[in-house]
């Protein structure tokens, strides 16, 4: 199976300098942001029955990366996430794990302790997050760091301020060097900020700069800004790891992250997935949902659909 490490020499002359680099990105088809933007809606006002909906409620709480990135995450507050993501429902034993816990670099050992032998993977934000304005040595380190302490996987930042100036090769660099520090020992997801980057063209450009540089996943943003994940800049992500896998063979996941809360909302962003790239990444080795708030709705809801009733306040943790 071609991987993103064949993907990435397959680009080799494209990636050769600067202008290559930039004439191969410009070069992309220009997005119908009307158009784009017009499917996004029309996929969202889509209905779906309710024994779907409890497939897709499970299926969202399976792919969330439940995350916690705050300058006053204590390792008590680390370890109670990492016990919800575990056992999200207490009185549900049937109610599935959540793919991973995010959290900051020093804060890995303490989760990957709280979740060992769960399957619940400990992802760390890396690379001077989430600003990314910092040295290359300084992002290896920082990500050596992560890694070191047990981190599954790295979301890394790219350096907007550098792809916004058109140094497209020094962000590919970049992306590359953090790619061949995580190797085999954790998966890459590249954070482009796309509230950050002003156009649709320039999200379709980054989305092909990260795959082709080696990243696993593609991420919509940090969470840190005022725009995050919408559902035409998850769309449009989307149609970039379908294109990509039909040119190269090789799967990159999508993840979508900050500003999606609740249950209505994540069933509209699985239903742009089906009906984008198909079932091959309806599955959280593809998809994830960067999330915190998110998860409380999805169990509220998965017990209404159970009960025929909404739980009062105290059902679920507020974190």
């Amino acid at each position: 199976m071609p991987t993103t490490a064949s993907a990435a020499s397959a680009f080799a002359d494209v990636t050769a300098s600067d202008g290559a680099l930039r004439r191969f990105l410009h070069g992309l088809p220009g997005v119908d942001a009307v158009g784009l933007e017009a499917r996004a809606a029309s996929l969202g006002t889509r209905s779906i029955k309710t024994t779907a909906k409890a497939y897709a409620i499970d299926l969202a709480i399976s792919m969330i990366d439940l995350t916690t990135l705050e300058g006053a995450d204590t390792p008590g507050k680390v370890r109670a996430l990492a016990a919800k993501a575990v056992n999200p429902d207490p009185t549900d034993r049937t109610t599935p794990t959540t793919a991973a816990v995010c959290v900051y670099p020093d804060m890995v050992a303490t989760a990957k302790a709280a979740v060992a032998g769960s399957g619940v993977k400990v992802a760390s934000v890396a690379t001077a997050f989430p600003a990314g304005r910092a040295a290359l040595p300084v992002k290896l380190a920082d990500t050596a760091d992560a890694i070191a302490a047990g981190a599954d996987e790295i979301d890394m930042v790219i350096d907007r301020g550098a792809f916004l100036a058109g140094h497209y090769l020094k962000v590919y660099e970049q992306i590359a060097a953090i790619k061949a520090e995580c190797g085999d020992r954790a998966r890459l997801k590249v954070i482009f900020e796309t509230g950050e980057l002003s156009t649709y063209d320039n999200i379709r450009r980054a989305s092909w700069l990260g795959m082709m540089a080696g990243a696993d996943f593609i991420k919509t943003s940090t969470g840190k800004v005022a725009v995050n994940a919408t559902p035409a800049n998850t769309l449009l992500m989307l149609e970039a790891v379908r294109d990509f896998r039909a040119q190269t063979g090789v799967q990159i996941g999508v993840k979508p992250a900050g500003g999606i809360r609740n249950t209505k909302e994540a069933i509209k962003f699985l239903v742009l997935v089906n009906e984008t790239v198909g079932e091959d990444w309806l599955d959280n080795h593809w998809f994830r949902f960067g999330a915190s708030s998110l998860l409380n709705d999805l169990l509220m809801q998965r017990q209404k659909l159970a009960t025929g009733r909404y739980s009062g306040p105290d059902y679920v943790t507020v974190d």
